[in-house]
């Protein structure tokens, strides 16, 4: 009977220590999640690696971890971290997003292979992911253009040149053309000048004002669509 007894209240601390445990975890992770968010990266890394000594094992301390590695740029420890808790955030609703960050951290280290794999698994449990669809498809084309040779973002950093050089040459190109268009106008109103009234005058360089704004802004219409075609980034 003392035996059981004494079984019993072993028991009983244990339940006790384990729970202890567990909310010194949820602490520091919530602690963390704080610092986390006023970008207090380093004071974030230190409370999410005090919730892990009290459970190495915690979903949240070793998702929330690998967020802010990544966030300073550490991506072999982040896929770490999120590979820790591969099996056991299977059964949680967050396996699409743990899956999606490690197809996000393969993206950093240019693992494009294993970047589309990750991205396939987020879908595969969120098919409404537009993020993870877009970045599956990235990641199809850089690693296309790595086995044939191009090297992938070399090629992506070329394109982006070769953009920039097409937009200098049409910026070139317009404004040499509204130069001469202008010489042409002006020229074209002096010549006129003598046989049009003030009003008229007016009334011409008002146009030609509005046709340059036209043009200018069609040219800022361009660049922005350009820069919003740009691939997205995952908020972790």
């Amino acid at each position: 009977m003392r035996k059981l007894q004494y079984i019993l209240i072993l028991l009983l601390i244990a339940f006790a220590g384990n729970d202890a445990l567990a909310q010194a975890d949820r602490s520091q992770v919530r602690a963390g999640n704080r610092q986390f968010k006023r970008s207090e990266w380093r004071k974030a890394d230190v409370s999410y690696r005090k919730a892990l000594v009290a459970d190495s094992t915690s979903i949240a301390a070793n998702y929330d971890l690998a967020s802010n590695l990544y966030r300073q740029e550490n991506y072999e420890e982040a896929g770490k971290y999120l590979e820790a808790i591969k099996k056991t955030a299977e059964a949680t609703p967050h396996a699409a997003d743990r899956w999606y960050n490690e197809g996000d951290v393969a993206l950093q280290k240019k693992d494009y292979k294993a970047a589309m794999e990750a991205f396939r698994q987020s879908l595969l449990r969120n098919p409404s992911d537009l993020d993870a669809k877009e970045n599956y498809l990235y990641a199809k084309k850089m690693l296309q253009n790595q086995e044939n040779g191009g090297g992938g973002d070399q090629n992506q950093d070329q394109q982006q040149n070769q953009d920039q050089n097409q937009d200098q040459n049409q910026d070139q190109n317009q404004d040499q053309d509204q130069d001469q268009n202008q010489d042409q106008q002006q020229d074209q109103q002096q010549d006129n000048r003598q046989d049009l009234s003030k009003e008229q005058v007016q009334q011409l360089l008002q146009a030609i004002q509005a046709k340059e704004k036209e043009t200018q802004d069609k040219v800022n219409k361009e660049k922005a669509a350009a820069l919003k075609s740009r691939q997205k980034e995952k908020n972790w």
